[in-house]
């Protein structure tokens, strides 16, 4: 995280903002954000919520909910100008499958047809670009969750065999390398083979791919892109990704120290114990 981010989470920690903005995807992310920031002494927080992806349990955290279809970016703005923010958050990710079925209003159409590139890092650097014009400023991810950042070393499990260990190492250097591509940015390995690297599908489905070819005693490796944009795309690491990862017979879990959010770190504690999961920051 850069000087810059540091300083800013520290000025929000000593004034707490007024009022916060979550433009909120699927999962428990934008509940914990919601809670945190109420914590933390912010007094209004509305949300962006998306029809078929955000948790309708949100609108019980927070003050105001505004419900819109994905790809409906005029109307984003209109709200967030209309309750008067000037603070937001990304939290939560919105399914693959949602983005290709993407019907795009008169504002998202420009704003696509301006972009080369459309990937999650483009469309979400333009998007805060979009904001920045109706004086929002999207914060880190991160902001108000600084205590769910993964720390060095082991987290959970037993210790890394040596063979655990070599496979850490490798998986780290190959999902580097697709992450500063741009495809994904976790890979699976087993015995000094990648069977499986995430693209467009997520995490969870390249986990299940993974464990169905090598059967059991894999090991996921998942870092941050090369320069990672913290406002938005962060990597995560939830009781669904443990959950997944059981189911799919993986032994190791490594991540990245310092750039990776643990969502629920307690209960990632205990499911990863349950299935004999070690998890490892690095």
């Amino acid at each position: 995280m850069s000087g810059a981010c540091l300083f800013q989470i520290r000025c929000l920690a000593q004034a707490p903002l007024h009022a916060l903005g979550i433009i909120a995807g699927n999962g428990v992310y934008p509940l914990l954000v919601a809670d945190a920031a109420r914590k933390a002494g912010v007094k209004k927080i509305v949300a962006a919520a998306f029809t078929g992806e955000t948790d309708p349990v949100l609108g019980q955290h927070i003050d105001v909910v505004e419900w819109m279809r994905v790809g409906q970016l005029g109307r984003l703005l209109k709200f967030l100008r209309e309750q008067d923010i000037h603070h937001a958050i990304m939290a939560g990710q919105i399914a693959p499958k949602n983005l290709y079925d993407l019907r795009p209003d008169l504002k998202a159409v420009m704003l696509l047809g301006k972009l080369k590139q459309r990937n999650a890092e483009s469309i979400f650097a333009a998007l805060a670009d979009e904001l920045a014009k109706i004086e929002v400023d999207l914060l880190p991810a991160t902001t108000f969750l600084e205590q769910s950042i993964a720390k060095l070393g082991l987290i959970a499990g037993p210790k890394l065999s040596s063979r655990e260990e070599y496979d850490v190492e490798l998986g780290w250097n190959i999902a580097k390398e697709i992450a500063r591509l741009d495809i994904g940015q976790t890979v699976i390995v087993k015995n000094g083979t990648i069977v499986a690297v995430e693209a467009l599908e997520g995490t969870n489905e390249a986990i299940s791919r993974g464990g169905a070819l090598a059967r059991e005693g894999a090991v996921m490796v998942k870092v941050a892109k090369p320069n990672q944009d913290m406002r938005f795309d962060v990597p995560i690491i939830g009781v669904e990704t443990i959950r997944v990862a059981t189911e799919a017979g993986l032994r190791v879990i490594a991540i990245e120290a310092g750039k990776t959010l643990f969502l629920q770190a307690d209960a990632i504690a205990n499911l990863a114990g349950a299935g004999s999961i070690s998890i490892i920051g690095r």
